[in-house]
């Protein structure tokens, strides 16, 4: 296995889902499946090359050379083979798809990697399960399955893994089994057990399945396409607010809700304070305005404050889909890759999810080439004027944050995309830093 461990830090780099960018792996293995597929495991590697540590489940299946896909090759194993990705292994696919539509039987570990039906109605599960990796995916790995005479299915294989349920798969299977159609169906997920750093055995999700929305669009491309061409976007815009406020109301009928108590709100001073901290440390262009974002912060911890509730927790219009059937269908529950676990896992104000969308209507002015930027900076106006419009008629006023709070939120997000932009897309991190312009002018 240490010859294994010694290829995975080689290769793990290169792969989009690794979180640790511009640091050597420090590996250990925690935890192994053995599945009745010859020659595949799965595998939990610590990486310690970051603090706190991070998880990561690696499947890899011992292949002959030829029929490993490029990009999935990890390096040599035993009697001429090759260790490579599982993911794009049939082999593994179709017991990966098994265990998530039907639950049950496919590993040789007990109840130490099991799957868990989350539909009333399980997929039927054949053989030979047509699979396809998703492209562009950033930090997890995305299977689409598409079985004979039956709906496409899409299943999520967690790459960077915690210890309890995944709030993608906690939120997402809770709203639809509440019959909520801004979601896609929940069909099932994989757990495992492992012992984590402290010795105490613990269980995470590893692989979570739900409808897939075919040849489809999402918010992006579909407000990106409105905005080239001078296209009104109000009622898109007000719809999808609506949309969210939807799922705001379910999930505070379904979660416990928290007082926003003088403990509640330093919690989240301290957690934008700590976001601010590390932005300064990284985005240079963010000094002139340290002091003003201080006194937005300060407005917003002195404003009345809604319940806390659970949410969203990384809106964007990248995270909806558009489609015939459903209208505006929200993804990806897992909250911020960059927020520790905890806080994306506790009751939040919903102001975080509506400033993320404010935000990510502001990207489109960005993306759009435009002579004199007057144009389609009139069309992110009116888009989120629309988008809070139709939130706050369908949340009700009483339920809608002030606007100093949602002003810290939406500055919040944009020093997280100034980090973000920073180390990923220093092309654009002008459009946080214009943003936190707007939000905090200096006098």
């Amino acid at each position: 296995m240490g010859d294994l461990l010694d290829l995975l830090a080689v290769w793990m780099p290169r792969q989009r889902w690794y979180g640790t960018k511009g640091r050597d792996p420090q590996l250990t293995l925690i935890a192994e499946w053995e599945l009745v597929v010859p020659g595949t495991r799965v595998l939990l590697v610590r990486d310690e090359a970051v603090t706190p540590a991070a998880v990561y489940q690696v499947p890899v299946s011992q292949r002959d050379a030829e029929v490993v896909l490029p990009g999935s090759l990890i390096g040599p194993a035993d009697d001429g083979r090759v260790w490579s990705d599982a993911a794009t292994d049939p082999a593994f696919t179709d017991l990966l798809f098994r265990l998530v539509s039907l639950g049950g039987a496919g590993a040789a570990l007990g109840d130490e990697f099991v799957g868990v039906p989350l539909s009333a109605a399980p997929v039927t599960a054949p053989e030979g399960v047509p699979a396809r990796v998703l492209s562009g995916e950033q930090s997890n790995t995305s299977i689409i399955f598409r079985p004979e005479g039956a709906p496409p299915v899409i299943c999520k294989l967690f790459r960077q893994v915690n210890a309890g349920i995944n709030p993608d798969v906690e939120l997402q299977s809770a709203l639809a089994a509440g019959g909520a159609t801004f979601v896609p169906a929940a069909i099932g997920e994989i757990r495992g057990t492992w012992t984590a750093a402290d010795g105490e055995t613990v269980t995470g999700s590893l692989a979570f399945a739900q409808e897939f929305f075919e040849g489809v669009e999402d918010a992006w491309r579909v407000a990106l396409q409105a905005a080239t061409s001078g296209s009104d976007f109000s009622g898109p815009a007000r719809a999808l607010g609506a949309s969210v406020a939807r799922m705001h109301v379910a999930l505070a009928e379904v979660f416990p809700t928290v007082a926003p108590d003088a403990d509640v709100r330093s919690a989240v001073a301290a957690a934008w304070e700590r976001r601010l901290g590390i932005a300064v440390s990284e985005v240079p262009g963010l000094a002139p305005y340290v002091d003003r974002i201080r006194d937005v912060y300060a407005e917003a911890v002195a404003a009345p404050w809604p319940p806390l509730q659970r949410v969203h927790g990384d809106l964007h219009l990248g995270q909806v889909l558009h489609t015939p059937t459903n209208g505006w269908v929200l993804l990806d529950f897992e909250g911020e890759p960059l927020r520790p676990i905890a806080e994306r896992r506790s009751p939040d104000l919903a102001a975080r999810d509506v400033a993320g969308m404010l935000r990510s209507f502001d990207y489109v002015s960005g993306a759009v080439a435009d002579d004199d930027g007057a144009a389609v900076r009139a069309w992110v106006i009116a888009a989120q004027q629309a988008f809070l419009s139709g939130y706050a008629e369908t949340v009700g006023a009483a339920h809608t944050a002030p606007d100093a709070l949602l002003a810290a939120f939406e500055l919040d997000k944009a020093v997280y995309e100034a980090i973000y932009e920073t180390r990923n897309r220093p092309d654009w991190v002008g459009i946080p830093l214009a943003a936190i312009g707007r939000l905090a002018p200096l006098p």
